[in-house]
């Protein structure tokens, strides 16, 4: 008889202490609770628990990847996209955690929702396209400030994709090619325009100098006179400039002392 109530004895400190010890990771915290009180934050290592007393509810302290499910935004001018994302937060206050929300995972993602909606509904299509990187800034500041309160730290929030319907679709293309047309006729205006201006300063140049446009006349019968099956009037009479420059620098030449 004393034997049986040896053995039970031994079966229940064996299962006292297989209540009472928990062991926690370096990346685990454990929050006790005494008679359903907040008692303290214990771990990482062994930790004994009173049972029936103390109860404890394991927390981790690493990074946890989020993905925000595919949620429909209506941007402020009024297009409807799809927008996924995914963040990064983990629990830097167990506490918080555990007494200030239900469940933190399941709280961290609506609210993850509902921030993007409401962040992205501020801006156009072309600032979502664009400026992803300020979007993703900013999702990230105000769920990391509305978060803080249940012991979370929100890291980093990233967009995974924009989706648009069809018909946007097609209409951006358009617009795309309708932007880069006018970009063309544009270079193309400007072209014209400098190589108008350079014109107009080579007349004024050559109205300046009329031995220069004799010559530059005689340059340009030399070209026409390439194809031998062109006839060339040639008019004598508008050599009368080149001719009289042309003696006054002999003239010239000869005034000129010997040495």
């Amino acid at each position: 008889m004393q034997g049986i109530s040896g053995i039970v004895v031994l079966i229940f400190i064996a299962a006292l202490l297989f209540y009472s010890v928990r062991v926690l990771r370096e990346y685990e915290r454990g929050v006790v609770f005494q008679l359903g009180r907040f008692w303290r934050v214990k771990g990482p290592g062994l930790v004994i628990v009173i049972p029936v007393i103390q109860q404890m509810v394991r927390v981790e302290l690493r990074t946890v990847t989020m993905d925000v499910p595919s949620q429909d935004v209506i941007s402020r001018d009024n297009v409807s996209v799809k927008v996924n994302a995914v963040i990064y937060f983990r629990v830097v206050d167990p506490q918080k955690a555990i007494i200030q929300v239900e469940n933190y995972l399941v709280a961290t993602s609506q609210l993850a929702q509902t921030t993007l909606r409401a962040v992205l509904g501020k801006h156009q299509l072309d600032e979502m396209l664009a400026e992803r990187d300020k979007l993703n800034l900013d999702i990230q500041r105000q769920l990391d400030e509305l978060t803080d309160q249940w012991g979370i730290k929100v890291s980093m929030v990233e967009i995974k994709a924009i989706d648009l319907n069809e018909v946007m679709v097609r209409a951006m293309a358009r617009q795309a090619e309708a932007e880069r047309e006018r970009r063309s006729k544009v270079i193309l205006a400007e072209a014209e325009m400098q190589a108008a201006q350079k014109l107009l300063e080579a007349a004024q140049t050559l109205a300046a100098q009329p031995e220069a446009m004799q010559l530059r006349y005689l340059q340009t019968l030399t070209v026409i006179a390439g194809d031998k099956s062109s006839t060339i009037v040639f008019p004598v009479d508008m050599l009368g400039p080149l001719t009289q420059a042309l003696a006054r620098g002999a003239a010239a030449d000869k005034g000129r002392p010997t040495g």
